[in-house]
């Protein structure tokens, strides 16, 4: 994305990039690529298979394969790798969780000015269901299969015994974790609906036997245990800075001394707080749909942190390309001393004492 516009051109430019998108949806709405499969396609065969007109369905697959989701040779069309893989709910690799999230997205933005004028949700009024809990949980899962190992992958958690996926949802950063850390053993603390998918994928991994759950609105309940590690991914921005900096006292309370609180979000970085561009955008989806969510700063996350008594604050740095955000993981530390285990003294056989 360009970060300025400042010609009418480039205004423009950035208006209409609504159509690739639109088209996009169109072939998720019509299952275009479960569709194609394996096969090559004429527009014949495939308009008569979909149930669209061919001029239509002409006009669709030429701009598919302009953005690299078809593969076009002669008058025939086939799926990329992409299209036969993530986006073919035949093959183990869909994402159709996520997908179904993005295609519902377009309707709710359409409403922004709604929550513009109320400053509320657009559904501030429906109740959220265990069935939508489920769904959004899908699409989270789907959402982070590559990023969640590469990340735990450099993390090092610095011999930690338990780690609490704070806000975890399917598990999917815990059974990352879990996956590096052969002697951890970790927790996903969620609403019910939400652990109940998480329990599905664990039992897909032989890590899973690892992992524990706990049913809880840690927005209005304390957290219950001790941990070494609280990994709190994704998780802020749904929350308002004082609903955050209640959080940050439970997290503290329940982190054994010295243990790691990490935080992984969409931060701005700028001192405007402006940039980048994606987390300035992503608050607006939070004004769509939470209560008095937004994205923040890390100096202001920091700041939030110390008054809750944590220290030395820093931010992880991981290679570039593989993070959920730019630069978006934050380290603190609670207080006191972490426990050291002591080994117990022995007995030599010339009766002196050996550490």
């Amino acid at each position: 994305m360009k970060p300025r516009i400042t010609t009418f051109s480039e205004f423009r430019d950035a208006v209409s990039a609504y159509r690739l998108s639109r088209v996009l949806l169109a072939a998720l709405e019509l299952d275009v690529c479960t569709v194609v499969g394996d096969r090559s396609w004429t527009i014949p065969s495939l308009a008569e298979r979909l149930h669209v007109s061919e001029r239509g369905l002409s006009i669709l697959c030429r701009n598919l394969a302009m953005a690299g989701i078809l593969k076009k040779k002669g008058s025939a069309y086939r799926n990329s790798r992409l299209g036969a893989t993530a986006l073919n709910a035949n093959h183990s690799a869909y994402r159709g969780g996520y997908l179904d999230l993005l295609k519902t997205h377009w309707m709710d933005w359409v409403r922004l000015q709604e929550s513009l004028r109320s400053g509320l949700p657009i559904e501030h009024d429906v109740p959220d269901s265990p069935e939508h809990r489920r769904r959004f949980t899908w699409a989270m899962h789907h959402r982070t299969l590559e990023i969640a190992p590469a990340i735990a992958a450099q993390i090092p958690l610095g011999g930690a015994k338990t780690l609490l996926d704070l806000g975890g949802g399917p598990g999917t950063y815990a059974m990352a974790f879990l996956a590096n850390n052969p002697g951890l053993r970790a927790a996903v603390c969620d609403r019910e609906p939400a652990l109940d998918v998480a329990r599905e994928i664990a039992a897909t991994h032989r890590a899973g036997r690892r992992l524990s759950y706990v049913p809880l609105d840690f927005s209005k309940e304390p957290i219950p245990g001790s941990y070494d590690v609280i990994w709190y991914s994704n998780v802020l921005h749904i929350y308002s800075p004082e609903d955050n900096q209640a959080i940050f006292r439970k997290v503290s309370a329940a982190l054994t001394p010295g243990g790691k609180f990490i935080i992984q979000d969409a931060f701005l970085h700028d001192r405007e707080g402006l940039f980048p561009a994606e987390a300035s955008l992503f608050a607006v989806s939070m004004l769509l749909f939470t209560e008095g969510g937004d994205t923040y700063s890390k100096s202001e996350t920091t700041a939030w942190l110390r008054a809750s008594g944590f220290g030395r604050i820093k931010s992880l740095r991981i290679k570039k390309g593989t993070g959920d955000w730019e630069d978006g993981i934050l380290e603190a530390v609670a207080p006191g001393m972490p426990q050291r285990t002591i080994a117990p003294r022995t007995r030599s056989k010339g009766n002196s004492m050996r550490r």
